[in-house]
């Protein structure tokens, strides 16, 4: 991939015509609406079921979609349709405390996101929503503690990779039952490749380019129970990676080099389709840019991080495979995550009050070589690809004594567990950090346990600590003392009814970075 971006100077006209250009092309921008004063549905139009996410003290994110024919646009004319919602402090309703009505607009898919505001802090919630004669499911989330105050704990999953063709969503049936705050989606939530007869089922619909295409993708993945059910049980925080726009894409870079006005179109229908399916706090983006980097907390115990690998890296290096270490993978004016979101992460980390400090993000940060033996082999579209500044990062946690540095990782459908080296090719060298990589819900099919690769990556990497291929997802615990985690597996994802087992549990002391297995 080394088409050029457009000249930094340009870069805001150049969006702006690029924007405008396709607005037709790929069905974004505003219009006015008629309202649709009594609605009927033909069928049920809260197909996609609820969400909630970015909980505050005082609130959080609802989401819904009206969608009665989920697969095909949504089966509803371009018109405003009213959609009431309601707050319970009990699961029966007996106890609305707040409700308010909100309008379906077609620019968002019949999409909404209330603000829901005024509420308790650190408890927990029900919701609902009402459009016509129809009511959705119920969904229950919770407020964080106000920013003041010390909880106990703090209980969370993270999870990624559900490739909707390569495995069931399993995972999400016993993710729902967690007793959990919090769940952390670093994403691939969708995939946009094509669909492929002989799996173990199927996309509908080729390669995605238009606006149509992302939201009917979203559609075809949120039908499923299992998924609905995980996101009515908690509130979320998500962030995107790849594939929720193109493959190992990187900035306005595509996979296959694609004229960059054409990528970005696509990366604005992408990025619009994302914001309608997800509980993301307004405004929608505008364009081909969207901020989803952030900050959330849990009182003083728990300051996290969310951050966007993806929308201002540089390109990868050296050809974007795994490769041995380039003059290109060194070079200090390479970026993961692109100054503005850097210089931000480190401000944010340094006043931070908080006992622990967690990154949510995508790739993978410990420098893990892949070849046994002679030579070296490391993944470009990690942060091996982005040395200088992962560098940076591990000596600005060292050097500002940043409080018990935790990162989460997605992205590779395997387990890990990393203690963050200042020199990774030194053993000595000081711990400054824990990185635990989740596996997929789905993306690449059974997995297994051990591999003749398990033994080569731990024997290559001394601080590489754990590795595991199956499915599932991480469940963490956080106190004032510990973060544990614990690696909950299943045995199959190609038909249904997986067990789901604790297949390792690492444990991470305040004050000492790095994990202990227990």
């Amino acid at each position: 991939m080394n088409t050029l971006a457009p000249n930094p100077m340009d870069r805001r006209d150049f969006l702006e015509r690029a924007y405008l250009a396709g607005l037709s092309l790929y069905g974004l921008g505003a219009a006015s609406f008629a309202k649709w004063k009594k609605p009927r549905f033909h069928q049920y139009p809260f197909s996609l079921g609820v969400a909630s996410g970015e909980p505050v003290p005082d609130g959080m994110i609802l989401w819904t979609r009206l969608a009665p024919d989920p697969l095909n646009g949504g089966g509803l004319p371009p018109e405003e349709i009213d959609v009431r919602w309601e707050i319970a402090s009990d699961e029966d309703f007996a106890r609305v405390i707040r409700q308010g009505s909100v309008r379906a607009s077609p620019d968002l898919a019949h999409s909404v996101h209330v603000e829901a505001t005024n509420l308790e802090s650190d408890r927990w919630y029900w919701y609902r929503f009402h459009a016509g004669d129809a009511t959705s499911a119920v969904g229950k989330t919770r407020t964080t503690p106000r920013a003041d105050s010390t909880p106990d704990r703090l209980d969370f999953v993270f999870t990624s990779c559900q490739h909707y063709e390569q495995g069931l969503y399993t995972g999400f049936e016993h993710l729902a039952r967690e007793d959990v705050d919090l769940v952390f989606h670093l994403g691939d939530y969708i995939y946009e490749s094509a669909g492929q007869s002989g799996r173990t089922r199927m996309h509908a619909g080729g390669e995605l380019e238009t606006l149509s295409d992302y939201r009917n993708r979203y559609a075809q993945y949120k039908t499923e129970a299992s998924l609905q059910a995980a996101h009515a049980a908690f509130p979320w925080l998500v962030t995107w990676d790849d594939h929720e726009v193109d493959n190992n894409y990187a900035g306005s870079i595509s996979e296959n080099d694609d004229p960059v006005e054409a990528f970005l179109l696509r990366r604005a229908a992408a990025y619009q389709a994302y914001y309608e399916h997800m509980p993301l706090r307004p405004p929608a983006p505008s364009g081909p840019d969207m901020r989803l980097y952030r900050t959330s907390s849990f009182g003083r115990l728990v300051e996290s991080l969310v951050l966007d690998t993806r929308q201002y890296r540089t390109d990868q290096p050296c050809g974007d495979r795994n490769k041995a270490p380039c003059r290109e993978s060194l070079d200090s004016a390479a970026t993961m995550l692109g100054d503005e979101q850097e210089q931000w992460l480190f401000r944010e980390m340094e006043r931070g009050p908080a006992r622990w400090t967690i990154l949510a993000q995508q790739v993978m940060m410990g420098h893990v070589d892949r070849q046994a033996g002679e030579g070296e082999l490391y993944s470009m579209d990690q942060w091996s690809g982005y040395a200088a500044a992962r560098d940076r990062l591990l000596h600005h946690f060292h050097q500002a004594r940043i409080p018990n540095p935790v990162v989460l990782t997605g992205d590779i459908h395997t387990n890990w567990v990393n203690d963050l080296k200042l020199d990774f090719k030194d053993p000595d060298s000081p711990t400054v950090g824990t990185e635990f990589v989740g596996t997929s819900i789905s993306s690449g099919g059974d997995g297994f346990a051990r591999s003749p690769r398990t033994d080569a990556y731990l024997s290559e990497n001394p601080f590489l600590k754990f590795f595991n291929a199956q499915r599932g997802y991480v469940r963490c615990q956080v106190t004032a003392e510990e973060l544990r985690s614990d690696y909950r597996v299943l045995e199959y994802v190609s038909r249904p009814g997986s067990p789901i087992s604790t297949v390792a549990s690492f444990v991470v002391e305040s004050g000492k970075p790095g994990a202990t297995e227990i």
